[in-house]
């Protein structure tokens, strides 16, 4: 059993928990997710960890509730447990296999959509960790959707937007990407892009066209998390990758989004399977 260390509301619906996995803790790398299950009835629910802390042996998880699954886990309190808390899954950021020198030489950019501030924040803390201080862009609907606004700035220069202008620069995030870039005379060298599906696809529309090499994270699509019930196929440079076990990160410049958001919506509207597909969280945005 994987006992809840810590609890809070992030925003309206969002909930972090802090859950006692030292084995996960010790080995989990940014970019990594976590396969969840909280009792014997339940489906697993794949979740992108949004911290570790080996010494304390703890992993950070960020659930909005949306559907079934997603509610029966943020019901749980400070003390209950999860039954199976399996990872960490997946393949790292490629971030942390670039040369340490050349990294620190690096401009990096991450733009977050919606709760896909939370797996933004242990890519930023990592390099932050490591002499680099990158820039990240965190876009909601409006200021009392924002998460993770207050550590993300111990680690990283922060520029907000929002919808409605609630908070920072009033409009989408490809609005302000153009503005840091065409009127503010930034330049990156790399970007990572996590959010909600159709923000990822016209977010790397435009960090194309300034030619910045784009990662996107696709754990929307994921399932199982071990590509078996092949849910999490998506089509990549022409080629079929698997996002459990190939990603969750890719080339935000050659996914087919049209397809991958075909299939992430494809059984919404079935009663019998809309229980399953329906949870959001931390990888959803």
């Amino acid at each position: 059993m994987f006992k809840i260390v810590s609890r809070r509301d992030l925003a309206p619906n969002i909930t972090e928990m802090r859950v006692e996995a030292p084995l996960v803790a010790a080995s989990a790398l940014p970019g990594q997710f976590v396969i969840v299950r909280v009792d014997e009835e339940s489906e697993r629910i794949p979740l992108t960890i949004c911290d570790y802390d080996p010494e304390a042996g703890t992993v950070t998880i960020v659930t909005q509730s949306v559907g079934y699954s997603s509610q029966k886990i943020n019901s749980l309190a400070e003390g209950d447990c999860f039954l199976d808390f399996t990872g960490p899954l997946g393949r790292p950021s490629d971030l942390i296999d670039i040369d340490p020198e050349k990294l620190r030489d690096m401009k990096i950019l991450f733009v977050a959509g919606g709760v896909g501030t939370a797996p933004v924040y242990p890519q930023a803390k990592w390099l932050h960790e490591h002499g680099v201080t990158p820039e990240v862009i965190i876009g909601a609907r409006s200021k009392d959707l924002f998460t993770y606004v207050d550590e993300m700035e111990k680690v990283a220069e922060v520029h907000l937007a929002t919808d409605d202008g609630s908070a920072g620069y009033h409009g989408l995030v490809t609005g302000l990407i153009r503005k840091l870039i065409d009127e503010e005379g930034r330049h990156y060298d790399h970007c990572v892009i996590i959010g909600p599906m159709i923000m990822m696809k016209f977010a790397a529309m435009t960090t194309k066209e300034y030619e910045i090499p784009t990662m996107v994270s696709l754990n929307a699509l994921m399932v199982d998390g071990t590509g078996m019930c092949g849910a999490c196929r998506v089509t990549v440079d022409g080629q079929t990758r698997f996002t459990c076990v190939e990603g969750p990160e890719f080339d935000g410049h050659k996914v087919d989004f049209d397809e991958a958001m075909r299939r992430q919506n494809m059984y919404r509207e079935n009663p019998k399977t809309k229980r399953n597909l329906n949870h959001k969280c931390t990888c959803h945005g």
